[in-house]
C-alpha cells in the first residue's frame, strides 16, 4: 500500500538498539522523552518500519529523487558507514539513503531507517565528513526512534495508547491493526520531521550520538561543528529548510564544541575531501 520499492531497489542494505547508555536523562523534558521511547520501544520493528515507509512515501510525493545514480550510491554508501557504527547498526530491513530533488537545505529520519536528503543540504556540505555528521545526526534519530515517541507526545496519553496496543496486538490481523493504531500517525510524524522538528531535547541527544557514531566510523566529530556553523549563518539570513525544522542551531553549536576540544588531525581528510570534490555536486 506504501510500497517503495522503486527508492530501496539496489540500495545497500544494513542497519538496531535504542536509548544510547550516555545520554542519561535528568531534566523534566529529557525524562519525558525517555518515557515516551519506553513506550516506542514496545512497538516491533516490522511496525517502525512500515511507518516509516509510508512516512518517507509522503516525503517522495513532493520531493523526487535526485535522478543520478553515481551520487545516490556514494551518499548511501558514507550512511552506511556512519550507520555501522551507530548505537543501532541494524533495523528491521536495514538502513537506506538516499538524495531527493531539492534546494531547500534539509533531511528527514523516517522511522525504521529510511533517511533521506536534499540536493540543497548536500551543496552546503563542505567534504565527505561534513556529509557524514549530516546523516549521522538522523541515523541518530532512528537509533533513538524519535519518529515513534513523537506519536506518544502528540496523542498526550501514553495510558490510552497503551490500551489502544494492547487491543490492536490482541485482535490479530496485523496490516489491519497497524492501519487502525496509526491512522494519524503517518501525518504527525511527516508533519514533525518536515515541519516542525523534534525538538531541543532530541536534537541535542542526536547531535551528541553524532559526535560518538562520527569517531567511531573515522570521520572527524569536528565536522559537525563546521555543518552547524554554517547553519547558524543561514539561520541568521532567515533562510528556511532545515533551519526551520530544527531548533535554534547557536546552543547546539557551543555544545558541540565543547566536546570536541584538542582533537588531533585527521591523517584520511585529504583523502576524503577529493573523494567529495570529485562528484561535483
Amino acid at each position: 500500500m506504501f510500497s517503495l520499492a522503486f527508492l530501496l531497489t539496489g540500495l545497500l542494505i544494513l542497519g538496531g538498539e535504542a536509548w544510547p547508555q550516555a545520554f542519561l536523562p535528568t531534566t523534566r523534558a529529557e525524562m519525558r522523552v525517555a518515557r515516551m521511547q519506553q513506550f516506542a520501544d514496545r512497538v516491533s520493528e516490522a511496525d517502525e518500519y512500515r511507518l516509516g515507509r509510508a512516512v518517507a512515501a509522503q516525503v517522495l510525493a513532493t520531493h523526487p529523487l535526485v535522478q543520478d545514480p553515481r551520487l545516490q550510491f556514494y551518499v548511501n554508501e558514507v550512511g552506511q558507514t556512519v550507520a555501522r557504527k551507530s548505537s543501532r547498526p541494524h533495523t528491521y530491513r536495514g538502513y537506506h539513503f538516499a538524495v531527493l530533488e531539492s534546494q531547500e537545505p534539509n533531511a528527514f529520519a523516517a522511522p525504521g531507517g529510511t533517511i533521506l536528503i536534499t540536493l540543497g543540504l548536500l551543496k552546503l556540505c563542505a567534504n565527505e565528513d561534513e556529509l557524514a555528521a549530516a546523516l549521522a545526526h538522523e541515523v541518530a534519530h532512528v537509533a533513538h526512534r524519535d519518529g515513534l515517541s513523537t506519536i506518544i507526545k502528540s496523542r498526550r496519553a501514553e495510558k490510552k495508547a497503551n490500551r489502544r496496543l494492547a487491543a490492536a496486538q490482541e485482535r490479530g490481523g496485523r496490516a489491519a491493526q497497524m492501519a487502525a493504531l496509526y491512522e494519524d500517525s503517518i501525518r504527525e510524524v511527516f508533519k514533525t520531521i518536515a515541519t516542525n522538528g523534534y525538538g531541543r531535547t532530541a536534537e541535542w541527544a542526536a547531535d551528541q550520538e553524532a559526535l560518538r557514531t562520527l569517531k567511531r566510523a573515522g570521520y572527524s566529530p569536528g565536522a559537525l561543528a563546521t555543518l552547524l556553523t554554517k547553519m547558524v549563518s543561514q539561520e541568521k539570513k532567515g533562510q528556511r529548510g532545515i533551519y526551520r525544522t530544527h531548533p535554534p542551531t547557536a546552543l547546539r553549536l557551543a555544545k558541540v564544541k565543547m566536546q570536541i576540544k584538542d582533537l588531533p588531525p585527521d591523517k584520511m581528510q585529504k583523502v576524503r575531501n577529493q573523494r567529495f570534490k570529485e562528484l561535483k555536486i
